[in-house]
């Protein structure tokens, strides 16, 4: 059975986890052990004496490529792979031999009903504060759980969602729960609030990293990220039913908080630092009420720590970047890579290739890619030719500074989605666009003389001994 347990054993047996016997607190200590550790680009961290109780607590899970693969168990070609037939199966009709071919590989697209497992080993016999929830920096609102799976279910079509959102804790009882008004949490939650009732809600703490993974992409709506999840890891994953909330959760999790949101309560939720390198600002979010607590016997508590440039969160973005851009590229074939730099907080900047053969093709993807699912909390996008490596600093800049003029390649849009986390954005939740066409112009795009020829440098392979010499090779 796939765990956060088994994974943990891949990180040992790997060589790749540090435990840790030393004291740390929750309060700062183990957040900012971890942020230098995983700048440097080290293990995963295993803390077992934190606030001197008998929860560890499991770190920067995430903090490389490799790692990454490792804990879920495939590499990302064989993820682009399985996410492609995925989507092929989902939205086209192929043969019947086809198939039975893409059957073959989807038979774990799915769960398992259970009645029991695992994380109901234990329940109701400690609160929130028995568990050692991190602060992560020094003007952070509180402690925040960061790895939640938050599970919940369309009121009105029974479809389930499992998002990563994170929860500010209160007191034993009650956190924060982080939807953004564009987030399908939220989207239930105005459901329920139509019908009058409240949402049931659990939340899963320290699951396998493939059903983690699952909930943070941006998979199509409607699309189970629990059977996803069951697809990476090549098993359906196995659910029990909540006990008090009508929801069925990862039957293995080291935790699960069953509960409910009201949805005409809010409560100030902030400041926490945030990926974006700021401090995101106290504003009103929903109250997560817990009715029950599971737990399996020496539960260990999974937490991330985010921050400015270089925390595993830039690992996991640059890997759904890749995995996504496939999808992409159906619907704008004409695109050769696309990046999403951690500079740009991922979400605010795209620096976009493409194949150019018509006048405008550079403005039509730019629009294109503010339309596409989480690609609109985007501010800017930037189109360049396909000479250009755009992972490349220096070429992109070059392209920017010598193939446009801003009175003719920049396109404003004055008000559209803005994302939550965006503090410059005009107002909150809805802000600008640019759309840079850094893209060698035609005449119908009047440019009406010929572009310069582009530099290609090469080195003379008969000059190479006297490069050795002087030793330069």
């Amino acid at each position: 059975m796939n765990d956060l347990r088994k994974s943990i054993d891949i990180l040992r047996k790997n060589n790749d986890l540090l435990e840790i016997d030393d004291h740390f607190s929750s309060d700062l200590e183990v957040s900012s052990f971890t942020n230098i550790v995983q700048k440097k680009n080290g293990p995963a961290l295993l803390f077992k004496n934190v606030d001197g109780g008998n929860i560890p607590v499991l770190t920067n899970t995430f903090g490389n490529m490799n790692r990454l693969e490792n804990m879920i168990g495939k590499s990302l070609d064989d993820i682009i792979n399985l996410f492609n037939k995925t989507m092929n199966m989902l939205f086209s009709r192929p043969s019947l031999i086809k198939g039975y071919e893409i059957f073959k590989d989807f038979k774990n697209l799915g769960i398992d009903e259970k009645g029991n497992g695992p994380v109901k080993e234990m329940s109701n016999d400690i609160d929130l504060n028995d568990i050692p929830i991190l602060k992560t920096w020094p003007k952070d609102g509180g402690k925040y759980i960061t790895w939640p799976v938050v599970i919940t279910k369309d009121p009105e079509n029974g479809q389930y969602n499992a998002g990563v959102y994170r929860m500010q804790v209160y007191d034993g009882e009650t956190t924060g729960m982080h939807w953004q008004k564009q987030k399908t949490g939220n989207m239930h939650l105005m459901k329920a609030k139509k019908m009058g009732k409240t949402l049931d809600v659990a939340v899963a703490i320290g699951v396998h990293p493939a059903i983690l993974f699952s909930a943070i992409s941006p998979l199509p709506e409607g699309f189970n990220e629990l059977s996803f999840s069951g697809l990476l890891m090549g098993e359906n994953v196995e659910v029990v039913k909540g006990e008090t909330v009508d929801l069925y959760y990862p039957s293995n999790a080291e935790f699960v908080l069953e509960g409910y949101v009201d949805p005409d309560e809010e409560r100030d939720e902030g400041p926490f630092g945030d990926h974006t390198g700021y401090y995101t600002p106290i504003e009103k979010y929903p109250v997560f009420h817990i009715k029950k607590i599971f737990h399996r016997k020496n539960p260990i508590y999974h937490a991330t720590v985010v921050g400015k440039f270089w925390n595993e969160d830039v690992v996991i973005g640059d890997a759904i970047q890749r995995i996504f851009l496939p999808i992409i590229k159906l619907q704008n074939p004409e695109i050769v890579d696309l990046f999403l730099p951690e500079e740009g907080i991922f979400n605010d900047l795209a620096i976009v290739s493409i194949d150019k053969k018509y006048p405008g093709q550079g403005r039509k993807v730019g629009m294109s890619i503010l339309s596409m699912g989480q690609m609109m909390f985007t501010k800017y996008v930037i189109i360049l030719d396909k000479d250009i490596n755009i992972r490349d600093r220096k070429e992109v800049l070059w392209a920017i500074a010598t193939r446009t003029d801003p009175a003719r390649d920049i396109e404003l849009i004055n008000l559209s989605v803005a994302d939550s986390l965006d503090h410059a954005s005009l107002y909150p939740n809805a802000g600008g666009k640019m759309i840079i066409d850094a893209t060698k112009k035609s005449i119908e795009e009047g440019f009406n003389r010929p572009w310069p020829e582009k530099i290609v440098e090469t080195e003379l392979e008969k000059l190479n001994d006297k490069l050795k010499k002087y030793g330069f090779l």
